[in-house]
């Protein structure tokens, strides 16, 4: 007896497009331009080395009176007995640098040197930072302003620019620091001093930033979404505040970056002319001032101080060409 024969079954392989169809939709994520800048930022080694000694640096200026306090030293406490009474150097070698003196100890007064670098970093960055807001803000609306509208605007503007920028700053902070009364706004002594070069050194220092934005607004202001904006019945103050300083902003950030370690050299040159904050105030600039008729017998109370701006100016430019690599769509990494 035959075994009885199986029906053809009706099933059939899966084809290649049913295969392709379950395969899961992976969906793709485009980036922005933050997250773009932040993977080649971090590829660049010494832009994140130098970040993190800025953010190191903002810690130490933010903590001083903490700082200080746990060391237990302040910076205008003198120690008279630590002071060789014949030659007015400290008595330890190496400037006095002991446990509880870590840097050492100035001459004449003994007043700690490591107290009086914490607080002078408060002076440094706050000229460095504040000077810098000083200038971008006059530099971009300023520059904006030129190089959207043109015209006569725009010659006005680019004279003014011009004459700011042939003018001898440092000559003129001096003068006018030299006639600034002693109390003004409510402040007095170093403070005004403080306000002045604040203000003086943003305002000098806007032009620069100004002729980057000016020169980014004449570029964009004839692309095709600005004039798109503006055949929609986009208002000035639309076109200006959403479609342009968005796309500017990423020069803004790198030039910033860029002025302030050079705002910082500024003013640790008034202070070591004399010009700057006065003592009992600490600043870099005044340290090394003070430690010129010392260099030979003290060598540490000059190299210190020195070595303080020396680190600082260095990060904020490390971090500065980072952030000018990572933010530049050109850029080949």
């Amino acid at each position: 007896m035959t075994a009885p024969l199986h029906e053809p079954t009706t099933e059939t392989a899966p084809s290649a497009t049913e295969e392709v169809a379950a395969v899961p939709e992976k969906r793709v994520q485009g980036r922005s331009l933050s997250r773009i800048a932040w993977g080649r930022l971090k590829q660049d080694k010494l832009a994140l080395t130098g970040g993190i000694v800025v953010l190191l640096l903002i810690l130490v200026a933010v903590l001083a009176p903490l700082i200080t306090h746990l060391v237990g030293q302040a910076p205008n406490e003198y120690h008279e007995e630590l002071i060789d009474p014949l030659f007015s150097t400290p008595t330890g070698s190496f400037g006095g640098i002991s446990g509880e003196h870590l840097f050492g100890v100035e001459p004449v007064s003994g007043r700690d040197v490591f107290a009086r670098i914490v607080y002078g970093a408060q002076v440094s960055l706050l000229v460095g930072f504040m000077s810098a807001v000083v200038a971008v803000l006059l530099g971009t609306v300023l520059g904006v302003l030129a190089g959207y509208f043109g015209g006569w605007l725009d010659a006005v503007i680019s004279r003014v620019m011009d004459m700011l920028l042939a003018f001898p700053q440092l000559l003129f902070i001096i003068a006018l620091v030299s006639v600034m009364p002693n109390d003004m706004l409510g402040l007095s002594g170093s403070g005004v001093r403080l306000l002045v070069m604040i203000l003086v050194i943003g305002f000098f220092g806007w032009p620069y930033v100004g002729r980057v934005v000016r020169g980014q607004t004449l570029s964009l202001r004839e692309r095709e979404y600005v004039e798109a904006a503006r055949s929609l019945g986009a208002g000035q103050g639309y076109i200006l505040f959403k479609e342009l300083l968005p796309n500017i902003v990423a020069p803004i950030i790198v030039y910033s970056t860029m002025m302030i370690p050079t705002n910082i050299l500024t003013e640790a040159a008034l202070s070591f002319l004399g010009v700057g904050v006065k003592s009992p105030t600490a600043s870099w600039g005044q340290m090394l001032s003070s430690a010129v008729g010392y260099y030979d017998s003290d060598p540490m109370y000059m190299l210190i101080p020195g070595l303080a701006i020396f680190i600082t100016v260095l990060a904020f430019n490390l971090f500065g060409d980072g952030v000018r690599d990572a933010l530049d769509p050109k850029g080949s990494r």
